[in-house]
């Protein structure tokens, strides 16, 4: 559930749709254009709830990370998604930012 936090941040992915998203993203080319295109439809259609109005803009990226790149971060960027750093980050699915930009966090 995506509901907004004090201070402008939402909850943290759930688990189970964070290693859904995670796997799609390492291995499935549709899911990876959908998510291109509109990261919150592509949460959201994973069971994620994002309030009316709010958009997951902060997983946008100008260069995605490859299959291969998101497979071998994958836990890093789980543990992630699902903590309170959840969408502090911008650059959590980027091509070659994902080491810098989860030790972030």
């Amino acid at each position: 559930m995506a509901t907004k936090k004090p201070g402008g941040g939402h909850t943290p992915l759930d688990p189970k749709v964070a290693d859904k998203l995670l796997e799609l993203l390492s291995t499935d080319n549709d899911f990876r254009a959908s998510f291109e295109k509109d990261p919150t439809a592509a949460v959201q259609s994973l069971g994620h709830t994002v309030p009316e109005g709010v958009q997951l803009s902060c997983m946008s990226t100008r260069d995605m990370a490859s299959k291969e790149e998101i497979a071998q971060a994958r836990e890093a960027i789980k543990d992630f998604l699902t903590s309170a750093a959840a969408y502090n980050n911008p650059h959590c699915f980027e091509a070659g930012n994902l080491g810098p930009a989860l030790d972030d966090k």
